[in-house]
């Protein structure tokens, strides 16, 4: 069969093969800039459907137990990556004295579930779930968690995420800066919890 004459199926999987190529790619390179921090980021094994499922939308579930406090890890779902942010009470407590620097505090344009509200955009505190795609081009931000980083605004920046491909910045509830190309705050797929330690990406909080 010719390019011309390829499924649509076909082309589907080939742009989710680039995607996931695109994205395994930027979450495991170190940045090299000068003056910058790399920070290495797990990927979590999860108990995934058959890659068939797993392009149709079926969810997956991960095993959190092992998340230290501060601890960020990538879960794949839907072919992009899902970034599981550990935060310690520390980062919690920080995330409201930011508003003024933000453009949506409130994630009134933001795209999440309905019942994910407020400045931590979670169903627990500790646990921030975001695709780990920047709202401006679709580049995976980098997670920056420390505190006072020169590169990134000095004793303004209580740490986050970095897109180093244009610039953009997001706090620790994945809330976009003003000043920034990004227009909106990183997108909260549904999700939920079984029990205390398995994350399900993919089905809503209220079916659960």
């Amino acid at each position: 069969m010719s390019e011309a004459e390829a499924s649509p199926v076909a082309e589907q999987e080939r742009a989710s093969d680039q995607t996931r190529r695109r994205f395994l790619t930027a979450a495991t390179t170190g940045v090299s800039a000068v003056g910058m921090v790399g920070v290495a980021v797990p990927f979590m094994a999860s108990w995934n459907p058959s890659e068939k499922a797993k392009a149709a939308g079926a969810p997956v579930k991960a095993d959190i137990s092992k998340i230290e406090p501060g601890q960020m890890v990538v879960v794949e779902w839907r072919g992009k990556p899902v970034y599981v942010l550990r935060r310690t009470t520390d980062q919690v407590a920080g995330l409201p004295s930011l508003d003024g620097d933000l453009k949506d505090p409130n994630s009134d344009g933001a795209d999440q579930p309905e019942y994910i509200q407020g400045a931590l955009r979670s169903l627990n505190d500790e646990y921030l779930v975001v695709v780990g795609l920047c709202t401006h081009l679709g580049c995976a931000p980098k997670f920056r968690p420390e505190v006072g980083a020169a590169d990134l605004g000095g004793d303004q920046w209580l740490g986050g995420f970095f897109c180093p491909c244009h610039g953009s910045k997001f706090d620790l509830a994945g809330r976009v800066y003003k000043g920034v190309p990004a227009s909106a705050n990183l997108t909260v797929p549904p999700y939920s919890f079984e029990g205390d330690n398995v994350l399900v990406i993919g089905v809503d909080s209220e079916v659960a």
